[in-house]
């Protein structure tokens, strides 16, 4: 079974393990009468077989919609609030006085000198400083109004290019109650997509931070004509003599305080409509250019709407840890959840939100631990991690330490499994890993790209929570599927949510069918309200990806391959663009091969490549040092890092690890790397390899390993 591929591998005498075994059943047999009586979790078994999407007719590829929305799709999340101005107005009137945006104060920064000479910033952080909803509206008001001020006009675009922090979500509110359209760029972007998103949406105002202003907009402004006033987030910049002329740069306190003086008595016709864009997203796509898509302020709250549905309990009782990019639909979505429904949101960033992170001076505390959050959303990338470095500890402790962990860890699972939960292990051996996000999390919101089974059984079981897998994209509103939190299932991303449906096309290339046995395959449709309008000045684009049916329903043509279960559940099966057609006419999912091999502990990523004029498939590695280092030890290779990556013996060594790998996972012989290039720099959207959400960007890779990939099919391989 999957559950005991999954589990980990202990030393114990055979002997010693027949008595912990019969301990443990007696255990369990003791314990099972009063925690069937006393636990909700036989509601939570009996819900888990329930079937949770249907389809609306009985036609091959008719599509699917959530049991609680077969007969209509829900489009709205309070009556009459069909704008995100209009939402906000009703969460700040209902919890007026609750904290709704936290940051933390900046106690101490220090620069610290690492063993190499190179310098690393670190911070002592204090307590969050919360904004209460009625705080966050009036400073809203008073920012949108104040760029009125500055000449800006309802329906006219204006681009926030900024970290995730309380100013940015205050800025959005501002631009959804003034009808200013937000054009969203992601911080690590580089400076050719901005100056190229700046300009094709013509804006003339940019709200920043000073660090961003001096590290990226100022090489780039001159390059941008149309641009008139920069607005920094976070206080007045160091003056700036290269500034073009007719640029003026403003604070958002000063912007604000142009904003409570205004007269406004004439404001009201100003007010969005739902059909109104409200974000224009620019997409970090994995090809091309980035795209800029055109979200209207019902796509967005139809797609919270599904979002919020899957939340059991959802309230004011919820804490919410922000630090992925609010360029980022995932996250926006997560706010906006959050926002409407009297949650707090903690501000965060990658370097600050574990004891352990890269900023945090050793001895003070993380985000996580400061703030406690129950909810969190996170991408696979960031959960893989989480995974690799719980389990490095795990092989550091003592033989007995080591083996009472894995004992629990395999007990849980099969409990897990079964729908069983074991309140003991909890508290006795995962309450030390759970303290690492904080402790109280319940729900772990996983998004931005396929999470693998072993990745998340992990998470539920050391972290003691579901994880609700969603699927989605910016063209949904970041709205498909996500997972129920009694679905302890792995590797599918759920059922429809409330407000949209989906169906399968026939793919004749690959060889999917709706018609397929035992289950329907094809390419992923979505339709619903959260369908956005199009791609920005890109029709060519906006009818190939998006159709409207006989009924007026819009459509999303996603490019992923899925298959429907019984239950009515989706699985991501393949990606249209991940296939590649080898020169013996095999198909290989460069995907599938990537989910078998990328949580390998040797691998901290991995590019799998193939070309239609050759016979095998190849591969660019990432490995982990510590893993590596310790691999060319046992080998008696010694070099520096850059001479163990370019080695050809490391590389056949890692090889044979990756092949053994790929035939536990059941890859076939022909989609087994057969050559691959260990790489000795990390992939990092700086780097310009991986987006802000860590997808491969493969056309950027390839041109990036062009010579290794001419080496690796070169003449002389046999």
């Amino acid at each position: 079974s999957q559950a005991a591929k999954m589990k980990l591998k202990h030393n114990i005498n055979p002997v010693l393990l027949q008595f912990i075994n019969f301990i443990i059943l007696v255990y369990s047999f003791v314990t099972y009468i009063p925690w069937y009586i006393f636990s909700g979790s036989r509601q939570a078994i009996a819900k888990a077989k329930q079937v949770k999407a249907k389809p609306v007719n009985n036609k091959p590829g008719g599509a699917y919609r959530s049991v609680n929305s077969l007969h209509c799709l829900a489009s709205v999340l309070y009556p009459g609030c069909d704008t995100l101005d209009k939402v906000f107005k009703y969460a700040k009137t209902k919890f007026k006085d609750r904290k709704l945006l936290g940051t933390r104060e900046i106690l101490k920064e220090e620069d610290e000198i690492q063993p190499s000479g190179k310098v690393f910033k670190k911070v002592i952080l204090g307590k969050y400083t919360w904004l209460s909803y009625e705080d966050v509206y009036i400073k809203a008001v008073n920012f949108g109004n104040g760029l009125a001020v500055l000449g800006q006009q309802p329906k006219t675009n204006i681009a926030i290019f900024c970290e995730t922090r309380a100013e940015w979500m205050i800025a959005a509110q501002a631009c959804f109650m003034c009808n200013y359209q937000l054009v969203t760029l992601y911080a690590t972007l580089g400076g050719p997509a901005i100056v190229h998103g700046l300009n094709e949406t013509e804006v003339t105002t940019i709200i920043t931070s000073k660090e961003l202003m001096q590290t990226k907009l100022k090489e780039i402004v001159s390059q941008v004509p149309l641009l008139r006033h920069i607005i920094t987030v976070d206080g007045k910049p160091t003056t700036w003599s290269e500034f073009p002329k007719g640029v003026i740069v403003h604070t958002m306190a000063s912007v604000q305080a142009m904003g409570a003086k205004a007269d406004t008595g004439n404001k009201q016709q100003a007010r969005p409509v739902p059909s109104d864009i409200a974000v224009i997203m620019y997409t970090s796509g994995s090809t091309g250019v980035p795209k800029g898509v055109m979200i209207s302020h019902c796509n967005i709250i139809a797609g919270i709407t599904g979002m919020a549905e899957r939340i059991p309990n959802l309230g004011e009782k919820d804490i919410y840890i922000g630090y992925l990019p609010l360029a980022h639909v995932l996250e926006l979505s997560a706010e906006l959840v959050c926002l409407s429904h009297g949650c707090r949101i903690g501000y965060s960033s990658p370097q600050t939100l574990a004891d352990q992170s890269s900023k945090i001076k050793k001895g003070s505390k993380g985000d996580v631990t400061t703030l406690k959050p129950t909810l969190m959303a996170a991408v696979p990338e960031i959960m893989d991690r989480i995974y690799k470095n719980v389990m490095n500890k795990v092989n550091e402790m003592t033989s007995f330490q080591r083996n009472l962990f894995i004992l629990a860890y395999n007990y849980k699972m099969e409990q897990i499994s079964k729908g069983y939960t074991t309140p003991l292990c909890d508290s006795l051996i995962f309450r030390k890993v759970r303290m690492l996000l904080g402790g109280k999390i319940r729900i772990l919101l996983c998004g931005g790209a396929p999470l693998s089974a072993a990745t998340q059984r992990f998470m539920n079981i050391c972290f003691c929570c579901p994880v609700g897998q969603g699927y989605g994209l910016t063209e949904s509103a970041g709205a498909g599927t996500i997972t129920e939190v009694w679905d302890y299932a792995t590797g599918r991303v759920g059922a429809p949510l409330v407000c949209c449906e989906i169906k399968l096309m026939n793919w004749e290339e690959g060889g999917y069918y709706n018609t397929d046995k035992p289950y329907p395959r094809g390419e992923i449709l979505i339709g619903g309200q959260n369908v956005t309008v199009g791609y920005y000045k890109n029709e060519v684009r906006t009818k190939k990806d998006f159709t409207v049916d006989e009924n007026g329903q819009r459509w999303l043509h996603t490019g992923d391959i899925g298959e429907f279960h019984q239950d009515g559940c989706l699985k991501i099966i393949d990606r249209k663009k991940d296939l590649v057609k080898l020169q013996a006419g095999e198909y290989v999912s460069l995907g599938k091969v990537e989910a078998a091999l990328k949580n390998l502990p040797l691998v901290d990523n991995i590019c799998a490549y193939a070309s239609s004029f050759h016979s095998y498939v190849i591969g660019f590695v990432v490995p982990n040092q510590k893993e590596l280092a310790e691999l060319a030890r046992k080998k008696g290779f010694k070099g520096t890092w850059e001479e163990i990556c370019n080695s050809p013996e490391m590389e056949k060594e890692v090889l044979k690890v990756l092949a053994e790998a790929a035939m536990a996972a059941n890859l076939e012989k022909f989609e087994i790397p057969v050559k691959i290039r260990l790489s000795p720099d990390p992939w990092t959207p700086e780097t310009g390899l991986v987006t802000d959400a860590f997808k491969l960007k493969r056309k950027e890779l390839t041109a990036y390993y062009q010579m290794d990939i001419d080496r690796m099919y070169g003449k002389n391989v046999k």
